[in-house]
């Protein structure tokens, strides 16, 4: 069965937006978006480098458009960039469309998950686990958007994707 709305997952670099949302798709048979690797399709040029090259504004502008276009899609699951919730009118969007899902995990936690490989721009200068610690400080109040949230600080993605299930036959029950 097609579902005519959207899943989109939002939070935090490293908190498991990318893998969880592959996962659920396959359990759901929906399509599966990741907005970053989308834009590295346009681009021609992995998100790292774009910011380097032609700064934020230049990546913002990218993700403001790929955001357009994705949330054109029904029965899909979008996997945003960390960052989107800087941006109401994608937020705004994308809520349209389906529900928001927020992804959150310990700083601790998504410290060890991005240390591994460091290709997260807004991390590259001064002390990571500070940057980390502050972005999240400044977004907090952002990602409240959501509909459901999720930490995933201690837990497999068997126990996240049950958790985004439950939450999802609630309000199909409430639709029915």
């Amino acid at each position: 069965m097609k579902n005519d709305y959207n899943i989109v997952l939002i939070g935090f670099m490293g908190t498991g937006k990318t893998a969880v949302g592959k996962r659920l798709a396959g359990i759901l048979n929906m399509d599966f978006y990741d907005s970053d690797q989308e834009i590295e399709k346009v681009t021609g040029m992995p998100i790292a480098q774009l910011f380097h090259k032609h700064g934020e504004i230049r990546f913002r502008s990218e993700e403001k458009l790929m955001i357009q276009k994705l949330a054109q899609k029904r029965n899909a699951i979008i996997a945003t960039g960390g960052g989107i919730v800087l941006s109401k009118e994608c937020i705004e969007l994308l809520k349209s469309t389906g529900y928001l899902i927020c992804l959150t995990a310990d700083p601790e936690v998504i410290y060890e998950r991005v240390k591994r490989r460091n290709n997260r721009p807004l991390l590259k200068k001064g002390n990571t686990y500070e940057n980390i610690v502050n972005l999240l400080k400044e977004r907090e109040d952002l990602y409240s958007c959501a509909d459901f949230t999720v930490d995933t600080s201690n837990m497999d993605f068997e126990e996240i994707i049950n958790k985004i299930l439950k939450f999802l036959s609630t309000k199909e029950n409430e639709i029915n």
